[in-house]
């Protein structure tokens, strides 16, 4: 049956049938065949089925519940049994924000070290994705903003506060200047991320409190993209200190501080709060425990910056 419910979970990921069988490396007709055995099994229709697929019936729905919480339990199993022969195997499962992707690195590298027969796979996704996956037994964590946004069953635990701070051009007048107003800052050429992503709304938020309004010359998903722009020097950003831990400063640009309007919003990792826990997210947490992630980031943000700024 354990295989059954594999596909049924493909099934419903993909949405279609040649795209599950196809993930689950079978034939379609094998696939149709073993979900139609384990309606027989269970005496329920699973699929509404006409000409493609139309999705599940509400007994089937309640099937694919059971099937993540089946699979997942075996899995819990497979990983508790491994810690018992030669150490914790399996690949850790995490789903990230994109403006979280810098501070990754922070965390999976002691826990591969400590864990060497793990394995890690990461994820750029939103925190609606985040919160997706964590109920459906997709991700073992997430890391995300922790405030305002709902995020579902989930246990917490806070990394850093993310902290803003102004690109400009080496020689532009406002080095002089710091703390720069978010009024000046939002008069300047402006690289910034798309409104769809958190970091950006948060953004029009500390604008607003200042009362102003930002549009900015450019708009981009990614970091690495809006990195790219501001390398040119013909615009200006404002960015995560987070971001410093791995972009750094492009040449001939500054960073600067901007002044403090609102709370800093935290970002950290969540955790499904439900049984079988994730062993392997069980594992990174005992790994982060030992960690300073905002001391890191603070200290590299103080060197690009050229001075230490006080804990907000």
């Amino acid at each position: 049956m354990m295989r059954q419910l594999e596909y049924l979970v493909a099934l419903a990921r993909e949405g279609h049938f040649s795209r599950a069988a196809q993930a689950c490396h079978v034939s379609q007709p094998s696939l149709s065949a073993a979900i139609r055995k384990l309606e027989h099994e269970l005496d329920v229709p699973i699929v509404r089925r006409g000409n493609k697929y139309d999705g599940l019936t509400p007994e089937g729905e309640r099937v694919l519940l059971w099937a993540h919480r089946i699979l997942a339990e075996r899995d819990a199993l497979r990983q508790d049994l491994s810690m018992l022969e030669d150490g914790l195997s399996g690949v850790l499962r995490i789903g990230a924000i994109p403006t979280a992707q810098t501070v990754v690195p922070l965390l999976t590298t002691p826990f591969c070290q400590r864990y060497p027969r793990s394995r890690v796979s990461i994820a750029s996704l939103s925190s609606a994705e985040i919160s997706h996956g964590l109920t459906e037994f997709e991700l073992d964590v997430g890391m995300t903003y922790l405030d305002g946004e709902p995020l579902g069953r989930v246990r917490t635990f806070p990394l850093y506060k993310e902290r803003y701070l102004l690109l400009v051009p080496g020689d532009s007048e406002l080095v002089e200047r710091e703390p720069v107003s978010w009024a000046d800052a939002a008069k300047l050429p402006l690289c910034l991320l798309s409104e769809q992503m958190r970091n950006r709304r948060i953004l029009d938020e500390m604008f607003a409190t200042a009362g102003t309004i930002v549009v900015p010359a450019v708009e981009t998903d990614t970091v690495a993209a809006l990195y790219s722009h501001i390398a040119s020097l013909n615009w200006c950003s404002v960015i995560s200190h987070a971001w410093l831990h791995m972009f750094g400063v492009p040449a001939g640009m500054r960073a600067i501080r901007l002044e403090h309007v609102g709370p800093s919003p935290r970002i950290g990792l969540v955790f499904a709060d439900r049984e079988p826990e994730s062993i392997l997210a069980r594992a990174l947490l005992d790994v982060t425990r030992h960690l300073d992630v905002r001391t890191t980031l603070d200290g590299s943000a103080a060197s690009h910056v050229g001075l230490t700024e006080a804990r907000r």
